[in-house]
């Protein structure tokens, strides 16, 4: 820390949160990816939607560990029942968010064997499940995770005499 300039060193505090969020995401990026391609090429070869599925509900689990534990360790203040309720609905939608570039992909653009080869089938899901679906869903659970999930205690409501003053 101490080799970071100052005004770089401020900005990484100030952004400390989302900084973890992502470094959580890239693990479970690496995760998803490992678990897709491995089923998609083994026992889930017909179904790459299901393999993407399974393998993003797997990331899901080590994501909502990591989260709570790391990224939003400041956060918080619900029940844990119902904070992790809320989290894996807001990941189920990302689940789907997730899913909509792959599907168009494979069954709107027909980006699949044999209409295309294997190699071009193969870089379309990633690009499309991998790629466009993880930044997609990563802006949403971001913004549901923040506004939804993990609520900041540290803030205070605003006191309804100065919205009302700033209303005038």
């Amino acid at each position: 820390m101490a080799r970071i300039p100052e005004p770089w060193l401020g900005r990484l505090l100030k952004n400390s949160e989302l900084i973890k969020f992502l470094t959580v995401g890239a693990i479970t990026l690496v995760t998803t990816t490992v678990l897709f391609f491995g089923l998609k090429w083994t026992v889930l070869q017909d179904n790459p939607v299901t393999a993407n599925i399974i393998a993003i509900l797997v990331s899901t689990i080590i994501s909502y560990v990591l989260n709570k534990e790391w990224s939003f360790a400041d956060r918080g203040g619900r029940p844990r029942h119902h904070e992790s309720a809320l989290f894996f609905g807001v990941a189920g939608v990302g689940v789907i968010i997730n899913q909509i570039p792959l599907w168009s992909s494979r069954y709107i653009l027909d980006l699949r064997t044999p209409d295309v080869s294997f190699f071009v089938e193969n870089i379309a899901d990633f690009v499309s499940g991998i790629i466009i679906g993880t930044l997609m869903a990563t802006a949403f659970r971001w913004w549901a995770m923040k506004r939804f999930v993990f609520l900041d205690v540290n803030s205070k409501p605003e006191d309804r005499s100065k919205v009302e003053i700033r209303q005038k």
